[in-house]
């Protein structure tokens, strides 16, 4: 669904169209699920936070002002409780602890190698500072422009292009010992 679709939902949705509430809330359930899983190793939590998420929409669509498309906005929002969820916690929540998806291929020797592969990429993803993590998350992840990451950070773009180019340095460095000597 397209930002002028969404913008066209939002009015709606500030007059109380449950309707437009509906078809909005199935436009981003799924990329916005996946954005607080990605954070967290509970689904449970993640239904909570993004209940609280539709909720702040529902009630906030008519103060919203359109300078940002609505993805930031809404993501921007999941962001805030994510980091309101971890201070009442006293601590930031890694997924090193998720369980591993399956992979459907039929090469054993390929499901163990990108298995081992995948938890050595979340465990150097785990070891970057939030404000990196969450960069690099937004862009590859969810794959957002840095112009909306840094409306959902609140920070400047500029410094987004930095935290994302310091860690894929630090990725890659991270990964650099692993896949090397493999001869990728």
């Amino acid at each position: 669904m397209t930002d002028p679709d969404l913008k066209a939902l939002i009015q709606r949705m500030a007059q109380r169209d449950m309707a437009a509430f509906e078809t909005f809330y199935r436009a981003l359930e799924k990329p916005l699920f996946r954005f607080l899983a990605s954070r967290l190793n509970d689904p449970f939590t993640c239904a909570d936070l993004q209940h609280e998420v539709f909720l702040d929409v529902w009630n906030g669509a008519a103060r919203f002002e359109g300078r940002s498309t609505v993805k930031s906005w809404v993501f921007g929002i999941a962001y805030r409780k994510l980091m309101d969820h971890f201070r009442k916690q006293g601590r930031f929540t890694t997924d090193a602890d998720m369980p591993e998806q399956e992979d459907d291929s039929p090469d054993a020797l390929t499901c163990i190698a990108a298995a081992q592969d995948a938890t050595h990429l979340r465990a150097c993803l785990d070891g970057l500072k939030p404000d990196h993590r969450a960069a690099i998350e937004l862009t590859f992840y969810q794959d957002m422009a840095y112009r909306e990451i840094a409306e959902v950070l609140d920070v400047a773009e500029g410094t987004i292009k930095t935290r994302v180019f310091h860690a894929k340095k630090l990725l890659m460095h991270c990964l650099e010992g692993r896949f090397g000597a493999r001869g990728r």
